[in-house]
């Protein structure tokens, strides 16, 4: 098992922790983290854009001229797509982009996303996350003590205004939950800062 520092808001190392191999020591599926990420950001997809065909367009009711004899080439309605305000060949409609991955291949990608961080050194395992009130400039207090200058994601067990309000306004920085944890969040920031007692969930939720 992987055995990590814990650290306390000032930066300091107060413990360690050895982290679970079957959550965050497995061997990185790249591939399947790529699917989740793909299926997470279609599912986000609004699907309403939507433009008119040829037969939904207003007027060209009858053929602008006669088929032949005229020395121009033929057409059969103004509405066609080459004309202007013609109607649009194969137009957009509103769909449903969203589609399901199998939950084996969710949790495999949700694994290696972990493994990936722990495997980086892109890991720092709070032993809590407790400002004294809940400011912004407390929050920024606690990253320099953590000599984070990067973004980072911050993953606690629970929502906390107490921990989620003074983070918010930070550029850079978000907080999620074990409970809506996922891969795209999880590598779209450089840092993972994870709590105790997150972890202890995380576990109880995914190992074997």
């Amino acid at each position: 098992m992987a055995k990590v520092d814990v650290y306390n808001i000032e930066g300091e190392v107060v413990d360690s922790i050895e982290l679970n191999d079957d959550i965050f020591g497995i061997t990185v599926n790249t591939h399947v983290m790529h699917e989740a990420v793909i299926n997470q950001m279609a599912n986000k997809r609004q699907g309403t854009q939507s433009a008119k065909t040829k037969s939904e367009v207003r007027g060209g009711g009858r053929k602008p001229w006669r088929q032949k004899g005229t020395g121009r080439a033929r057409q059969g309605s103004i509405r066609s797509a080459q004309w202007i305000k013609g109607g649009v060949v194969f137009a957009p409609k509103p769909r449903d982009y969203s589609y399901t991955l199998p939950k084996k291949v969710k949790t495999l990608a949700l694994k290696s996303a972990f493994s990936s961080k722990v495997m980086d050194n892109d890991i720092i395992v709070m032993d809590s996350i407790a400002f004294s009130e809940p400011k912004t400039k407390e929050a920024v207090k606690m990253l320099k003590n953590l000599n984070i200058d990067t973004t980072a994601l911050i993953l606690i067990k629970e929502k906390d205004d107490n921990t989620t309000r003074p983070i918010r306004n930070i550029e850079g920085v978000r907080t999620s939950f074990v409970n809506t944890i996922n891969v795209l969040d999880i590598m779209s920031y450089d840092k993972l800062i994870i709590t105790k007692d997150a972890i202890a969930r995380i576990e109880e939720v995914y190992a074997k």
